[in-house]
């Protein structure tokens, strides 16, 4: 999509891949594609310096994180500060307030935009949680602030299993 975009804007695209990607539509799109390795993360998608050089050696003026592995990261946005590379998407700020859920609960409550009632408080232990989630009442989903992807979420659909629920959502998020 970003691709596509771009070239019916008259941008020159370059993609990244890594070696088991070779034949994925935005390498296939792109105006030219360079291998960043190994297909594990740590060793292409997730190797920003990595990323920054190919981004400075192709002469590109802005990067797109694409969906998923740098989309996210507040460090990867940061890291194009001061190299004359147009990061396209959320200031590293923003990007690290979303990524703590409870922080970005709390700064749209503060910019009364409407969200679904929920307890973050400070007491986080869980007969504190079990005493919120009853004011609150069911179903309640139960999500750990920490950890990402849908880990430590759950779907509670009454008290008896909400003291489990809440445990085992702590444990997950560890």
């Amino acid at each position: 999509r970003i691709i596509k975009a771009c070239q019916e804007m008259g941008i020159k695209t370059v993609a990244v891949y890594s070696k088991v990607d070779k034949k994925a539509p935005h390498v296939q799109l792109s105006d030219h594609s360079v291998n960043l390795g190994e297909p594990t993360p740590a060793e292409s998608y997730l190797n920003i310096p990595k990323i920054i050089e190919i981004a400075e050696d192709s002469g590109a003026e802005a990067i797109h994180p694409g969906y998923g592995f740098l989309a996210e990261n507040p460090y990867f946005a940061q890291a194009w500060h001061g190299k004359g590379i147009k990061f396209i998407g959320p200031n590293p700020k923003v990007i690290s307030l979303m990524g703590d859920k409870i922080a970005a609960k709390k700064t749209m409550e503060k910019a009364e935009v409407p969200v679904i009632p929920g307890y973050h408080g400070a007491k986080q232990d869980t007969a504190a949680l079990v005493k919120e989630g009853k004011k609150i009442g069911f179903p309640l989903l139960v999500k750990a602030a920490a950890g990402g992807g849908g880990k430590g979420m759950r779907i509670v659909h009454s008290e008896s299993i909400l003291k489990e629920s809440i445990e085992g959502a702590k444990r997950e998020s560890k």
